[in-house]
Protein backbone atom coordinates (compact mmCIF):
# COMPACT_ATOMS: atom_id res chain seq x y z
CA UNK A 1 0.00 0.00 0.00
CA UNK A 2 3.32 2.66 0.86
CA UNK A 3 4.03 2.35 -2.85
CA UNK A 4 0.63 2.98 -3.78
CA UNK A 5 0.52 5.79 -2.04
CA UNK A 6 4.08 7.51 -2.80
CA UNK A 7 2.95 6.47 -6.75
CA UNK A 8 0.27 8.51 -6.18
CA UNK A 9 2.05 11.16 -4.67
CA UNK A 10 4.93 11.21 -7.49
CA UNK A 11 2.02 11.56 -10.36
CA UNK A 12 0.03 14.09 -8.63
CA UNK A 13 2.94 16.00 -8.34
CA UNK A 14 4.11 15.99 -11.67
CA UNK A 15 0.60 16.56 -13.08
CA UNK A 16 0.22 19.97 -10.35
CA UNK A 17 -2.80 18.20 -8.55
CA UNK A 18 -2.98 19.58 -5.64
CA UNK A 19 -4.61 18.47 -2.21
CA UNK A 20 -8.11 19.55 -2.80
CA UNK A 21 -8.66 16.20 -4.38
CA UNK A 22 -8.99 14.86 -1.11
CA UNK A 23 -12.03 16.64 -0.20
CA UNK A 24 -13.54 17.12 -3.30
CA UNK A 25 -13.29 13.31 -4.72
CA UNK A 26 -11.64 11.12 -1.84
CA UNK A 27 -12.56 7.96 -3.51
CA UNK A 28 -11.24 9.19 -6.56
CA UNK A 29 -7.47 10.19 -4.90
CA UNK A 30 -7.72 7.25 -3.11
CA UNK A 31 -7.38 5.15 -6.52
CA UNK A 32 -5.06 7.46 -8.28
CA UNK A 33 -2.34 4.84 -8.36
CA UNK A 34 -4.15 2.99 -10.34
CA UNK A 35 -4.00 4.83 -13.25
CA UNK A 36 -1.32 6.42 -16.31
CA UNK A 37 -0.22 10.25 -16.58
CA UNK A 38 -3.50 10.69 -19.41
CA UNK A 39 -6.08 8.82 -17.18
CA UNK A 40 -5.33 10.97 -14.04
CA UNK A 41 -5.85 14.12 -16.37
CA UNK A 42 -9.26 12.54 -17.22
CA UNK A 43 -9.85 12.51 -13.43
CA UNK A 44 -8.63 15.96 -12.71
CA UNK A 45 -10.67 17.46 -15.57
CA UNK A 46 -14.34 15.00 -14.37
CA UNK A 47 -13.51 16.48 -10.77
CA UNK A 48 -13.02 20.38 -12.18
CA UNK A 49 -16.19 19.57 -14.10
CA UNK A 50 -18.40 18.64 -11.85
CA UNK A 51 -18.20 15.08 -11.98
CA UNK A 52 -17.27 13.84 -8.47
CA UNK A 53 -20.10 12.01 -7.59
CA UNK A 54 -18.93 9.33 -10.57
CA UNK A 55 -16.80 7.79 -7.88
CA UNK A 56 -18.74 8.03 -4.67
CA UNK A 57 -18.96 4.36 -4.28
CA UNK A 58 -15.28 3.56 -5.28
CA UNK A 59 -13.86 1.37 -2.64
CA UNK A 60 -9.87 1.41 -1.69
CA UNK A 61 -7.61 0.31 -3.94
CA UNK A 62 -7.72 -3.72 -4.15
CA UNK A 63 -10.93 -4.27 -4.86
CA UNK A 64 -12.73 -3.80 -8.29
CA UNK A 65 -9.37 -2.14 -9.85
CA UNK A 66 -9.90 -3.73 -13.29
CA UNK A 67 -13.58 -2.48 -13.30
CA UNK A 68 -11.67 1.15 -12.28
CA UNK A 69 -9.47 1.12 -15.31
CA UNK A 70 -11.98 -0.25 -17.84
CA UNK A 71 -13.95 3.20 -16.17
CA UNK A 72 -11.11 5.06 -17.85
CA UNK A 73 -10.86 3.42 -21.02
CA UNK A 74 -14.88 3.99 -21.63
CA UNK A 75 -14.28 7.95 -20.43
CA UNK A 76 -11.22 7.84 -23.03
CA UNK A 77 -13.54 6.71 -25.41
CA UNK A 78 -16.32 8.77 -24.81
CA UNK A 79 -13.77 12.02 -24.63
CA UNK A 80 -12.38 11.10 -28.24
CA UNK A 81 -15.22 10.62 -30.07
CA UNK A 82 -16.74 13.62 -29.37
CA UNK A 83 -15.48 16.99 -31.06
CA UNK A 84 -14.17 19.18 -28.58
CA UNK A 85 -13.88 16.34 -25.70
CA UNK A 86 -16.10 15.82 -22.44
CA UNK A 87 -15.41 19.36 -21.34
CA UNK A 88 -17.54 20.90 -24.79
CA UNK A 89 -19.94 17.89 -24.27
CA UNK A 90 -20.61 19.12 -20.98
CA UNK A 91 -20.59 22.82 -21.33
CA UNK A 92 -23.12 22.55 -23.74
CA UNK A 93 -25.18 19.86 -21.92
CA UNK A 94 -25.67 22.70 -19.18
CA UNK A 95 -26.15 25.91 -21.72
CA UNK A 96 -28.67 23.75 -23.78
CA UNK A 97 -30.69 22.49 -20.45
CA UNK A 98 -31.02 25.81 -19.21
CA UNK A 99 -32.69 26.67 -22.25
CA UNK A 100 -35.01 23.90 -22.35
CA UNK A 101 -35.92 24.72 -18.58
CA UNK A 102 -36.71 27.97 -19.69
CA UNK A 103 -38.79 26.94 -22.61
CA UNK A 104 -36.22 28.78 -24.92
CA UNK A 105 -37.51 29.21 -28.20
CA UNK A 106 -34.35 27.99 -30.59
CA UNK A 107 -35.63 30.38 -33.44
CA UNK A 108 -36.45 33.19 -31.70
CA UNK A 109 -35.60 36.30 -33.71
CA UNK A 110 -36.37 34.22 -36.93
CA UNK A 111 -38.54 34.82 -39.73
CA UNK A 112 -39.47 32.02 -42.06
CA UNK A 113 -40.26 32.19 -45.61
CA UNK A 114 -40.23 29.69 -48.68
CA UNK A 115 -36.80 28.84 -50.05
CA UNK A 116 -35.09 28.58 -53.57
CA UNK A 117 -35.32 25.20 -54.88
CA UNK A 118 -36.58 22.76 -57.88
CA UNK A 119 -39.81 20.83 -58.43
CA UNK A 120 -39.71 18.20 -60.94
CA UNK A 121 -42.09 16.69 -62.45
CA UNK A 122 -41.36 12.92 -63.29
CA UNK A 123 -41.06 11.73 -67.02
CA UNK A 124 -41.10 15.74 -68.50
CA UNK A 125 -38.00 17.41 -70.82
CA UNK A 126 -37.02 19.18 -67.44
CA UNK A 127 -37.07 16.05 -65.33
CA UNK A 128 -35.01 14.28 -67.86
CA UNK A 129 -32.17 16.82 -68.44
CA UNK A 130 -31.44 16.98 -65.05
CA UNK A 131 -31.53 12.96 -65.12
CA UNK A 132 -28.84 12.72 -67.78
CA UNK A 133 -26.59 15.05 -66.35
CA UNK A 134 -27.00 13.45 -62.96
CA UNK A 135 -25.88 10.19 -64.39
CA UNK A 136 -23.18 11.97 -65.92
CA UNK A 137 -22.12 12.81 -62.33
CA UNK A 138 -22.73 10.06 -60.55
CA UNK A 139 -19.03 8.86 -61.16
CA UNK A 140 -18.00 11.98 -59.32
CA UNK A 141 -20.06 11.35 -55.98
CA UNK A 142 -19.75 9.02 -53.12
CA UNK A 143 -22.75 7.77 -51.33
CA UNK A 144 -22.95 7.23 -47.50
CA UNK A 145 -26.04 5.02 -45.82
CA UNK A 146 -26.24 5.84 -41.89
CA UNK A 147 -27.60 2.62 -40.51
CA UNK A 148 -27.03 2.52 -37.33
CA UNK A 149 -30.97 1.25 -36.32
CA UNK A 150 -32.31 -2.10 -35.53
CA UNK A 151 -35.59 -2.85 -37.04
CA UNK A 152 -37.04 -2.88 -33.22
CA UNK A 153 -39.63 -0.38 -34.31
CA UNK A 154 -40.86 -2.96 -37.09
CA UNK A 155 -41.13 -5.80 -34.53
CA UNK A 156 -37.85 -7.03 -36.38
CA UNK A 157 -34.67 -8.19 -34.14
CA UNK A 158 -32.07 -7.72 -36.54
CA UNK A 159 -30.34 -4.61 -38.70
CA UNK A 160 -33.41 -3.24 -40.65
CA UNK A 161 -30.31 -3.38 -44.24
CA UNK A 162 -31.42 -6.95 -44.04
CA UNK A 163 -35.08 -6.60 -44.44
CA UNK A 164 -36.77 -7.14 -47.92
CA UNK A 165 -37.96 -4.41 -50.05
CA UNK A 166 -40.20 -6.80 -51.60
CA UNK A 167 -41.42 -9.89 -51.81
CA UNK A 168 -40.87 -10.97 -55.50
CA UNK A 169 -37.59 -11.48 -55.46
CA UNK A 170 -36.84 -11.04 -51.51
CA UNK A 171 -33.51 -8.48 -52.48
CA UNK A 172 -32.89 -6.68 -48.84
CA UNK A 173 -32.54 -3.09 -48.55
CA UNK A 174 -28.94 -3.23 -48.55
CA UNK A 175 -28.43 -5.39 -51.61
CA UNK A 176 -30.89 -3.03 -53.73
CA UNK A 177 -29.32 -0.14 -52.68
CA UNK A 178 -25.75 -1.27 -53.40
CA UNK A 179 -27.12 -2.43 -57.18
CA UNK A 180 -28.31 0.80 -57.73
CA UNK A 181 -25.13 2.24 -57.11
CA UNK A 182 -23.35 0.12 -59.15
CA UNK A 183 -26.30 0.36 -62.32
CA UNK A 184 -25.27 4.50 -61.57
CA UNK A 185 -21.40 3.89 -61.72
CA UNK A 186 -22.30 1.34 -64.57
CA UNK A 187 -23.86 4.13 -67.11
CA UNK A 188 -22.09 6.77 -65.99
CA UNK A 189 -18.97 5.22 -66.54
CA UNK A 190 -20.16 4.54 -70.40
CA UNK A 191 -20.78 8.01 -70.84
CA UNK A 192 -16.90 8.29 -70.76
CA UNK A 193 -15.45 8.19 -74.30
CA UNK A 194 -13.67 4.53 -74.34
CA UNK A 195 -15.44 3.86 -70.82
CA UNK A 196 -13.92 4.42 -67.47
CA UNK A 197 -12.81 1.84 -64.24
CA UNK A 198 -14.75 4.35 -61.97
CA UNK A 199 -15.68 2.76 -58.67
CA UNK A 200 -18.46 4.80 -56.72
CA UNK A 201 -17.40 4.77 -53.25
CA UNK A 202 -19.83 3.50 -50.60
CA UNK A 203 -19.54 4.48 -46.81
CA UNK A 204 -22.22 3.27 -44.46
CA UNK A 205 -22.29 4.35 -41.04
CA UNK A 206 -22.90 1.73 -38.43
CA UNK A 207 -23.21 1.65 -34.31
CA UNK A 208 -22.50 -1.49 -31.54
CA UNK A 209 -25.93 -2.77 -32.35
CA UNK A 210 -25.59 -2.78 -35.95
CA UNK A 211 -21.87 -2.53 -37.29
CA UNK A 212 -21.12 -6.73 -36.95
CA UNK A 213 -24.45 -7.78 -38.57
CA UNK A 214 -23.92 -5.24 -41.30
CA UNK A 215 -20.33 -6.52 -42.00
CA UNK A 216 -21.52 -10.34 -42.07
CA UNK A 217 -24.20 -9.30 -44.24
CA UNK A 218 -22.24 -7.67 -47.26
CA UNK A 219 -19.10 -10.67 -46.50
CA UNK A 220 -21.62 -13.90 -46.50
CA UNK A 221 -22.84 -12.42 -49.73
CA UNK A 222 -19.77 -11.22 -51.57
CA UNK A 223 -20.62 -7.71 -51.01
CA UNK A 224 -23.32 -8.30 -53.27
CA UNK A 225 -21.27 -7.63 -56.42
CA UNK A 226 -19.51 -4.42 -55.26
CA UNK A 227 -15.54 -4.89 -55.16
CA UNK A 228 -15.47 -4.95 -51.26
CA UNK A 229 -12.67 -1.91 -51.26
CA UNK A 230 -15.16 0.24 -52.62
CA UNK A 231 -17.29 -0.14 -49.15
CA UNK A 232 -16.03 1.40 -45.93
CA UNK A 233 -17.58 1.10 -42.29
CA UNK A 234 -17.60 3.71 -40.26
CA UNK A 235 -19.58 2.81 -36.29
CA UNK A 236 -20.22 5.48 -34.61
CA UNK A 237 -20.02 5.86 -30.87
CA UNK A 238 -22.69 6.64 -28.26
CA UNK A 239 -22.42 9.64 -26.20
CA UNK A 240 -22.44 10.15 -22.11
CA UNK A 241 -26.22 10.47 -20.17
CA UNK A 242 -27.61 13.25 -18.36
CA UNK A 243 -29.06 12.98 -14.60
CA UNK A 244 -29.64 16.32 -14.41
CA UNK A 245 -30.03 20.14 -15.63
CA UNK A 246 -26.49 20.33 -14.12
CA UNK A 247 -25.08 17.76 -16.64
CA UNK A 248 -24.20 15.22 -14.12
CA UNK A 249 -22.85 12.68 -15.85
CA UNK A 250 -25.20 9.18 -15.70
CA UNK A 251 -24.18 6.33 -13.76
CA UNK A 252 -25.21 3.06 -15.73
CA UNK A 253 -27.79 1.32 -12.99
CA UNK A 254 -26.03 -1.76 -13.74
CA UNK A 255 -22.26 -1.23 -13.23
CA UNK A 256 -21.11 1.74 -10.96
CA UNK A 257 -18.08 1.72 -12.75
CA UNK A 258 -19.91 2.47 -16.23
CA UNK A 259 -21.12 5.77 -17.16
CA UNK A 260 -24.52 5.52 -18.87
CA UNK A 261 -24.51 6.03 -22.86
CA UNK A 262 -27.28 6.73 -25.46
CA UNK A 263 -27.08 7.28 -29.73
CA UNK A 264 -26.13 10.54 -30.25
CA UNK A 265 -28.23 10.40 -33.73
CA UNK A 266 -27.14 10.28 -37.38
CA UNK A 267 -25.67 13.86 -37.60
CA UNK A 268 -22.86 11.65 -36.20
CA UNK A 269 -21.89 11.33 -39.88
CA UNK A 270 -20.06 14.73 -40.79
CA UNK A 271 -17.74 13.92 -37.95
CA UNK A 272 -16.94 10.86 -39.21
CA UNK A 273 -16.02 11.33 -42.17
CA UNK A 274 -14.25 14.40 -40.85
CA UNK A 275 -12.12 12.39 -39.02
CA UNK A 276 -11.51 9.35 -41.26
CA UNK A 277 -9.87 11.36 -43.72
CA UNK A 278 -11.98 9.87 -46.70
CA UNK A 279 -13.25 13.30 -47.79
CA UNK A 280 -9.72 14.28 -48.97
CA UNK A 281 -8.95 10.74 -50.30
CA UNK A 282 -12.09 11.89 -52.33
CA UNK A 283 -11.48 15.45 -53.70
CA UNK A 284 -7.94 14.34 -54.53
CA UNK A 285 -9.42 11.48 -56.72
CA UNK A 286 -11.54 14.34 -58.68
CA UNK A 287 -15.32 13.48 -56.68
CA UNK A 288 -17.16 16.51 -56.29
CA UNK A 289 -20.38 15.01 -54.25
CA UNK A 290 -21.42 13.42 -51.19
CA UNK A 291 -25.36 11.86 -51.47
CA UNK A 292 -26.16 10.76 -47.93
CA UNK A 293 -29.21 8.61 -47.41
CA UNK A 294 -31.23 6.48 -44.83
CA UNK A 295 -32.06 2.73 -44.51
CA UNK A 296 -35.15 1.88 -45.97
CA UNK A 297 -36.68 4.15 -48.51
CA UNK A 298 -36.58 1.29 -51.65
CA UNK A 299 -38.04 4.35 -53.99
CA UNK A 300 -35.00 6.80 -53.21
CA UNK A 301 -32.66 5.84 -56.08
CA UNK A 302 -35.49 6.42 -58.83
CA UNK A 303 -34.84 10.06 -57.76
CA UNK A 304 -31.16 10.25 -56.56
CA UNK A 305 -29.88 10.62 -60.63
CA UNK A 306 -32.62 13.96 -61.19
CA UNK A 307 -31.72 15.24 -57.92
CA UNK A 308 -27.85 15.34 -58.48
CA UNK A 309 -28.41 16.74 -62.02
CA UNK A 310 -30.01 19.67 -60.11
CA UNK A 311 -27.28 19.90 -58.10
CA UNK A 312 -24.79 20.29 -60.85
CA UNK A 313 -26.86 22.72 -62.56
CA UNK A 314 -27.96 24.96 -60.06
CA UNK A 315 -24.63 24.51 -58.33
CA UNK A 316 -25.64 23.95 -55.22
CA UNK A 317 -23.16 23.54 -52.06
CA UNK A 318 -26.39 21.57 -50.28
CA UNK A 319 -29.35 20.39 -51.91
CA UNK A 320 -32.37 18.61 -49.81
CA UNK A 321 -34.46 15.83 -51.81
CA UNK A 322 -37.99 16.43 -50.68
CA UNK A 323 -41.84 15.95 -51.68
CA UNK A 324 -45.07 17.80 -51.68
CA UNK A 325 -46.21 17.97 -48.15
CA UNK A 326 -49.50 18.15 -46.94
CA UNK A 327 -49.93 20.82 -44.18
CA UNK A 328 -49.10 19.86 -40.19
CA UNK A 329 -48.16 16.25 -41.63
CA UNK A 330 -45.78 14.64 -39.86
CA UNK A 331 -42.73 15.66 -41.57
CA UNK A 332 -40.43 18.40 -41.15
CA UNK A 333 -40.47 21.57 -43.95
CA UNK A 334 -37.31 23.01 -45.79
CA UNK A 335 -37.47 26.70 -44.46
CA UNK A 336 -35.44 29.89 -45.06
CA UNK A 337 -35.33 31.33 -41.86
CA UNK A 338 -33.90 34.89 -41.65
CA UNK A 339 -32.95 36.45 -38.46
CA UNK A 340 -33.46 39.71 -37.12
CA UNK A 341 -29.59 40.67 -37.40
CA UNK A 342 -29.57 39.61 -41.10
CA UNK A 343 -28.70 35.92 -40.24
CA UNK A 344 -30.32 33.30 -42.96
CA UNK A 345 -30.40 29.86 -43.32
CA UNK A 346 -32.10 26.94 -45.07
CA UNK A 347 -32.78 24.18 -42.73
CA UNK A 348 -35.19 21.47 -42.07
CA UNK A 349 -38.13 23.14 -39.72
CA UNK A 350 -39.54 19.89 -37.66
CA UNK A 351 -43.72 19.94 -38.48
CA UNK A 352 -44.30 20.34 -34.39
CA UNK A 353 -42.31 23.31 -34.91
CA UNK A 354 -43.17 25.18 -38.19
CA UNK A 355 -46.82 25.79 -37.53
CA UNK A 356 -46.06 28.22 -34.01
CA UNK A 357 -42.89 29.37 -35.36
CA UNK A 358 -45.71 30.46 -38.95
CA UNK A 359 -48.15 32.14 -36.05
CA UNK A 360 -45.95 33.95 -34.38
CA UNK A 361 -44.00 35.51 -36.82
CA UNK A 362 -47.38 37.07 -39.03
CA UNK A 363 -49.08 34.20 -40.37
CA UNK A 364 -52.02 33.39 -37.97
CA UNK A 365 -53.33 30.57 -39.95
CA UNK A 366 -50.13 29.20 -39.35
CA UNK A 367 -48.79 26.15 -41.37
CA UNK A 368 -51.97 26.06 -44.27
CA UNK A 369 -52.14 24.57 -48.22
CA UNK A 370 -51.91 26.54 -50.83
CA UNK A 371 -54.09 26.58 -53.95
CA UNK A 372 -51.69 23.57 -55.09
CA UNK A 373 -53.61 21.65 -52.27
CA UNK A 374 -49.77 21.43 -50.61
CA UNK A 375 -48.34 23.54 -48.23
CA UNK A 376 -45.61 25.72 -49.47
CA UNK A 377 -42.66 24.13 -47.53
CA UNK A 378 -41.27 21.02 -49.12
CA UNK A 379 -41.29 17.67 -47.00
CA UNK A 380 -37.87 16.82 -46.05
CA UNK A 381 -36.83 13.73 -46.65
CA UNK A 382 -33.59 13.17 -45.18
CA UNK A 383 -31.43 13.01 -48.28
CA UNK A 384 -29.00 15.05 -48.94
CA UNK A 385 -26.44 16.01 -51.45
CA UNK A 386 -23.99 17.98 -50.87
CA UNK A 387 -20.64 19.42 -52.79
CA UNK A 388 -17.51 18.06 -51.65
CA UNK A 389 -15.07 21.07 -51.96
CA UNK A 390 -17.27 23.48 -49.84
CA UNK A 391 -18.35 20.94 -47.63
CA UNK A 392 -14.63 20.25 -46.69
CA UNK A 393 -14.08 23.65 -46.05
CA UNK A 394 -17.17 23.98 -43.47
CA UNK A 395 -16.14 20.66 -41.53
CA UNK A 396 -12.14 22.19 -41.32
CA UNK A 397 -13.75 24.47 -39.40
CA UNK A 398 -16.69 22.52 -37.18
CA UNK A 399 -14.46 19.52 -37.33
CA UNK A 400 -18.13 18.08 -37.80
CA UNK A 401 -20.13 18.86 -35.55
CA UNK A 402 -23.32 19.41 -35.81
CA UNK A 403 -25.46 22.18 -33.76
CA UNK A 404 -27.18 19.84 -31.49
CA UNK A 405 -30.45 20.03 -29.38
CA UNK A 406 -31.75 18.24 -25.72
CA UNK A 407 -34.70 16.52 -25.33
CA UNK A 408 -35.68 16.00 -21.15
CA UNK A 409 -38.62 14.37 -20.31
CA UNK A 410 -39.23 16.29 -16.84
CA UNK A 411 -40.95 14.49 -13.91
CA UNK A 412 -42.80 17.60 -12.91
CA UNK A 413 -43.84 21.83 -14.05
CA UNK A 414 -40.41 22.28 -12.11
CA UNK A 415 -38.33 21.50 -14.40
CA UNK A 416 -36.10 20.47 -11.97
CA UNK A 417 -36.11 16.09 -12.25
CA UNK A 418 -35.84 14.00 -15.12
CA UNK A 419 -37.85 10.68 -15.35
CA UNK A 420 -34.69 9.14 -16.84
CA UNK A 421 -31.52 10.34 -18.12
CA UNK A 422 -31.19 12.04 -21.18
CA UNK A 423 -28.32 13.44 -23.65
CA UNK A 424 -27.43 15.61 -26.66
CA UNK A 425 -28.71 14.30 -30.16
CA UNK A 426 -27.63 15.80 -33.62
CA UNK A 427 -29.38 15.18 -37.14
CA UNK A 428 -27.96 14.90 -40.22
CA UNK A 429 -29.96 17.55 -41.82
CA UNK A 430 -29.05 20.16 -39.38
CA UNK A 431 -25.44 20.42 -41.34
CA UNK A 432 -26.62 23.87 -42.83
CA UNK A 433 -27.29 25.87 -39.71
CA UNK A 434 -23.41 26.88 -39.63
CA UNK A 435 -23.27 27.68 -43.00
CA UNK A 436 -22.55 31.41 -44.27
CA UNK A 437 -25.13 33.31 -46.15
CA UNK A 438 -23.49 32.91 -49.06
CA UNK A 439 -23.68 29.09 -49.45
CA UNK A 440 -25.79 28.22 -52.00
CA UNK A 441 -28.63 26.00 -50.52
CA UNK A 442 -31.29 24.22 -51.97
CA UNK A 443 -34.03 21.41 -52.62
CA UNK A 444 -35.30 19.27 -55.40
CA UNK A 445 -39.06 18.04 -54.79
CA UNK A 446 -39.73 14.88 -56.40
CA UNK A 447 -43.26 13.02 -56.52
CA UNK A 448 -43.95 11.34 -53.28
CA UNK A 449 -44.47 7.76 -55.33
CA UNK A 450 -41.36 8.41 -57.42
CA UNK A 451 -39.21 9.40 -54.45
CA UNK A 452 -40.52 8.12 -50.80
CA UNK A 453 -42.06 5.17 -49.24
CA UNK A 454 -40.00 4.42 -46.37
CA UNK A 455 -40.82 1.43 -44.20
CA UNK A 456 -40.94 2.47 -40.46
CA UNK A 457 -43.92 1.37 -38.62
CA UNK A 458 -45.01 -2.23 -37.48
CA UNK A 459 -48.62 -3.26 -38.89
CA UNK A 460 -50.24 -2.28 -35.51
CA UNK A 461 -49.01 1.14 -35.45
CA UNK A 462 -49.48 1.75 -38.58
CA UNK A 463 -53.33 0.21 -38.27
CA UNK A 464 -53.33 3.37 -36.06
CA UNK A 465 -52.41 6.02 -38.53
CA UNK A 466 -55.67 8.26 -39.51
CA UNK A 467 -57.18 7.56 -43.04
CA UNK A 468 -55.58 9.70 -45.58
CA UNK A 469 -52.05 9.95 -44.21
CA UNK A 470 -49.35 6.96 -45.10
CA UNK A 471 -48.89 4.19 -43.40
CA UNK A 472 -44.74 3.63 -43.78
CA UNK A 473 -45.14 -0.21 -43.18
CA UNK A 474 -43.14 -2.90 -44.57
CA UNK A 475 -46.35 -3.85 -46.89
CA UNK A 476 -47.00 0.01 -47.95
CA UNK A 477 -43.28 0.14 -48.71
CA UNK A 478 -42.90 -3.10 -51.22
CA UNK A 479 -46.47 -1.61 -52.53
CA UNK A 480 -44.93 1.73 -53.43
CA UNK A 481 -42.57 0.02 -55.21
CA UNK A 482 -44.75 -1.77 -57.15
CA UNK A 483 -46.73 1.25 -57.98
CA UNK A 484 -43.64 3.19 -58.96
CA UNK A 485 -42.59 1.05 -61.27
CA UNK A 486 -45.79 0.76 -63.14
CA UNK A 487 -46.39 4.44 -63.24
CA UNK A 488 -42.54 4.52 -64.58
CA UNK A 489 -43.74 1.75 -67.27
CA UNK A 490 -47.04 3.56 -68.28
CA UNK A 491 -45.04 6.88 -68.83
CA UNK A 492 -42.21 5.11 -71.34
CA UNK A 493 -45.17 3.66 -73.05
CA UNK A 494 -45.45 0.39 -71.85
CA UNK A 495 -48.81 -1.66 -71.56
CA UNK A 496 -49.07 -2.49 -67.93
CA UNK A 497 -51.99 -3.25 -65.08
CA UNK A 498 -51.22 -1.13 -62.43
CA UNK A 499 -51.54 -2.77 -59.11
CA UNK A 500 -54.95 -2.00 -56.81
CA UNK A 501 -53.75 -2.53 -53.40
CA UNK A 502 -57.33 -2.07 -52.00
CA UNK A 503 -58.10 -5.40 -54.04
CA UNK A 504 -54.81 -7.43 -52.34
CA UNK A 505 -56.29 -10.58 -51.04
CA UNK A 506 -56.32 -10.52 -47.66
CA UNK A 507 -56.14 -12.71 -44.94
CA UNK A 508 -56.32 -11.88 -41.21
CA UNK A 509 -55.46 -8.43 -41.69
CA UNK A 510 -52.39 -9.30 -43.81
CA UNK A 511 -51.87 -9.32 -47.56
CA UNK A 512 -50.05 -12.23 -49.49
CA UNK A 513 -47.14 -9.90 -49.58
CA UNK A 514 -46.63 -9.46 -45.92
CA UNK A 515 -47.48 -13.53 -45.54
CA UNK A 516 -44.21 -14.15 -47.98
CA UNK A 517 -42.05 -11.31 -46.12
CA UNK A 518 -43.11 -13.28 -42.63
CA UNK A 519 -41.82 -16.46 -43.62
CA UNK A 520 -38.62 -15.03 -45.08
CA UNK A 521 -38.29 -12.52 -42.08
CA UNK A 522 -39.96 -15.00 -39.02
CA UNK A 523 -42.90 -14.19 -37.21
CA UNK A 524 -41.43 -11.82 -34.82
CA UNK A 525 -41.79 -9.46 -38.18
CA UNK A 526 -45.11 -9.46 -39.06
CA UNK A 527 -48.06 -10.10 -35.93
CA UNK A 528 -51.11 -9.72 -35.71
Amino acid sequence: MASVLGSTTEKLSELSINGNWASSAPNLHNNLGLFSPDQIELAKMLVEMGQSHLFEHWPEPGVDDEEKRDFFDQVTRLNASYPGGLVLYIKTARELLADSKAGKNPFDGFTPSVPTGEVLTFGDDSFINFEESGIREARKAAFVLVAGGLGERLGYNGIKLALPVESTTGTCFLQHYIEYILALQNASCGLIKGGCQTQIPFVIMTSDDTHARTLDLLESNAYFGMSPTQVKLLKQEKVACLDDNDARLAVDPHNKYRIQTKPHGHGDVHSLLYSSGLLNVWRDAGLRWVLFFQDTNGLLFKAIPAALGVSSTRQYNVNSLAVPRKAKEAIGGITKLTHADGRTMVINVEYNQLDPLLRATGYPDGDVNFETGYSPFPGNINQLILELGPYIEELTKTGGAIKEFVNPKYKDATKTSFKSSTRLECMMQDYPKTLPPSARVGFTVMDTWLAYAPVKNNPEDAAKVPKGNPYHSATSGEMAIYRANSLILKKAGMPHRQPNTAGVQWTRGRSVASHHMESKMGADFFRD
